[in-house]
Protein backbone atom coordinates (compact mmCIF):
# COMPACT_ATOMS: atom_id res chain seq x y z
CA UNK A 1 0.00 0.00 0.00
CA UNK A 2 1.32 3.37 -1.02
CA UNK A 3 1.23 6.44 1.40
CA UNK A 4 -0.05 9.34 0.28
CA UNK A 5 -0.02 12.73 2.40
CA UNK A 6 0.33 13.19 5.93
CA UNK A 7 -2.11 12.24 8.90
CA UNK A 8 -3.84 15.13 11.04
CA UNK A 9 -1.40 14.65 13.61
CA UNK A 10 1.47 14.72 12.28
CA UNK A 11 0.52 18.17 10.98
CA UNK A 12 -0.91 19.19 14.36
CA UNK A 13 2.56 18.32 15.66
CA UNK A 14 4.58 20.43 13.60
CA UNK A 15 2.11 23.60 13.65
CA UNK A 16 2.44 23.27 17.30
CA UNK A 17 6.48 22.92 17.16
CA UNK A 18 6.43 26.26 15.13
CA UNK A 19 3.96 27.75 17.59
CA UNK A 20 6.03 27.00 19.92
CA UNK A 21 9.60 28.23 18.41
CA UNK A 22 7.69 31.69 17.24
CA UNK A 23 6.56 32.72 20.91
CA UNK A 24 10.86 31.81 21.55
CA UNK A 25 11.62 33.87 18.77
CA UNK A 26 8.86 36.93 19.08
CA UNK A 27 10.40 38.61 22.27
CA UNK A 28 14.06 38.30 20.61
CA UNK A 29 13.22 40.80 17.93
CA UNK A 30 14.79 44.23 18.08
CA UNK A 31 11.95 46.19 17.59
CA UNK A 32 13.95 49.54 19.03
CA UNK A 33 16.73 49.35 15.78
CA UNK A 34 13.74 49.81 13.78
CA UNK A 35 13.30 53.29 15.94
CA UNK A 36 16.90 54.17 15.20
CA UNK A 37 17.02 53.89 11.91
CA UNK A 38 13.90 56.04 11.49
CA UNK A 39 15.49 58.68 13.55
CA UNK A 40 18.54 58.31 10.76
CA UNK A 41 15.96 58.53 8.06
CA UNK A 42 14.51 61.72 9.32
CA UNK A 43 17.66 63.06 9.94
CA UNK A 44 18.79 62.67 6.88
CA UNK A 45 15.72 64.32 4.84
CA UNK A 46 15.96 67.35 7.23
CA UNK A 47 19.41 67.87 6.56
CA UNK A 48 19.03 67.35 2.61
CA UNK A 49 16.03 69.76 2.95
CA UNK A 50 18.32 72.53 5.22
CA UNK A 51 20.70 71.92 1.74
CA UNK A 52 17.67 72.46 -0.76
CA UNK A 53 16.88 75.68 1.05
CA UNK A 54 20.35 76.88 0.99
CA UNK A 55 20.58 76.40 -2.56
CA UNK A 56 17.24 77.98 -3.40
CA UNK A 57 18.79 81.11 -1.52
CA UNK A 58 21.15 80.95 -3.74
CA UNK A 59 19.94 79.93 -6.73
CA UNK A 60 17.02 82.52 -7.02
CA UNK A 61 18.42 85.82 -5.34
CA UNK A 62 17.97 87.25 -8.40
CA UNK A 63 14.17 86.90 -7.73
CA UNK A 64 14.31 86.98 -4.19
CA UNK A 65 16.66 88.91 -2.12
CA UNK A 66 15.65 88.15 1.07
CA UNK A 67 16.50 84.24 1.21
CA UNK A 68 14.75 81.10 2.38
CA UNK A 69 14.14 79.26 5.06
CA UNK A 70 13.54 75.98 7.24
CA UNK A 71 10.71 76.83 9.81
CA UNK A 72 9.77 73.68 12.26
CA UNK A 73 6.08 73.46 12.90
CA UNK A 74 3.89 72.57 15.86
CA UNK A 75 5.31 73.31 19.48
CA UNK A 76 8.41 71.36 20.72
CA UNK A 77 8.28 68.41 20.09
CA UNK A 78 7.80 69.58 16.62
CA UNK A 79 5.15 67.66 14.09
CA UNK A 80 6.61 68.86 10.72
CA UNK A 81 8.18 71.83 9.11
CA UNK A 82 8.23 74.10 6.21
CA UNK A 83 10.78 75.13 3.74
CA UNK A 84 9.19 78.82 3.00
CA UNK A 85 10.66 81.62 0.26
CA UNK A 86 11.22 84.82 2.49
CA UNK A 87 10.36 87.01 0.09
CA UNK A 88 6.58 86.34 -0.27
CA UNK A 89 6.21 83.95 2.76
CA UNK A 90 5.39 81.56 0.32
CA UNK A 91 5.32 77.86 1.37
CA UNK A 92 7.54 75.61 -0.95
CA UNK A 93 7.38 72.35 1.01
CA UNK A 94 5.86 70.67 3.61
CA UNK A 95 6.99 67.80 5.61
CA UNK A 96 5.18 65.97 8.66
CA UNK A 97 7.20 63.78 10.79
CA UNK A 98 6.59 60.41 11.69
CA UNK A 99 4.61 60.14 15.33
CA UNK A 100 7.98 58.00 16.33
CA UNK A 101 10.31 60.59 16.55
CA UNK A 102 11.23 63.68 18.48
CA UNK A 103 12.79 66.70 17.01
CA UNK A 104 13.67 69.33 19.39
CA UNK A 105 16.16 72.32 19.24
CA UNK A 106 16.28 75.28 16.91
CA UNK A 107 13.11 76.09 15.30
CA UNK A 108 13.81 78.89 12.76
CA UNK A 109 16.85 78.40 10.30
CA UNK A 110 16.98 81.47 7.30
CA UNK A 111 19.52 81.36 4.76
CA UNK A 112 20.22 84.74 3.04
CA UNK A 113 20.58 84.72 -0.96
CA UNK A 114 24.82 83.82 -0.01
CA UNK A 115 23.89 81.25 1.78
CA UNK A 116 24.54 81.67 5.05
CA UNK A 117 22.68 81.28 8.17
CA UNK A 118 20.92 84.88 8.68
CA UNK A 119 21.51 86.52 11.74
CA UNK A 120 19.27 85.38 15.02
CA UNK A 121 18.97 81.64 13.13
CA UNK A 122 18.90 78.83 14.95
CA UNK A 123 21.88 76.14 14.28
CA UNK A 124 21.33 73.07 16.16
CA UNK A 125 18.19 71.12 15.96
CA UNK A 126 18.18 67.02 17.94
CA UNK A 127 16.13 64.33 16.48
CA UNK A 128 16.10 61.19 18.80
CA UNK A 129 14.09 58.00 18.64
CA UNK A 130 14.28 54.46 20.77
CA UNK A 131 17.55 55.58 22.31
CA UNK A 132 18.83 57.07 19.31
CA UNK A 133 19.53 60.85 19.43
CA UNK A 134 21.28 62.66 16.16
CA UNK A 135 22.20 66.18 16.27
CA UNK A 136 21.71 68.15 13.04
CA UNK A 137 24.07 71.51 12.96
CA UNK A 138 24.29 74.78 10.36
CA UNK A 139 27.71 76.49 10.33
CA UNK A 140 26.40 80.27 10.35
CA UNK A 141 29.33 81.38 8.38
CA UNK A 142 28.75 79.14 5.47
CA UNK A 143 24.76 77.59 5.65
CA UNK A 144 26.56 74.03 5.80
CA UNK A 145 24.66 71.66 7.39
CA UNK A 146 26.40 68.43 9.55
CA UNK A 147 24.76 65.58 10.62
CA UNK A 148 26.00 64.28 13.99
Amino acid sequence: MVRRGYSMVELVVVVLILAVLTCLAVPRLRFDAIGRVNAEAVARRISTDLRLARSRAILQAVQSPAGCALTMTGSEPYRGYDIVNLGDSAVIASHDLPAAVRCTGGRRFEFSSLGELKEGSDTQLQVSSQGRTLTLTVLPATGTVKCL
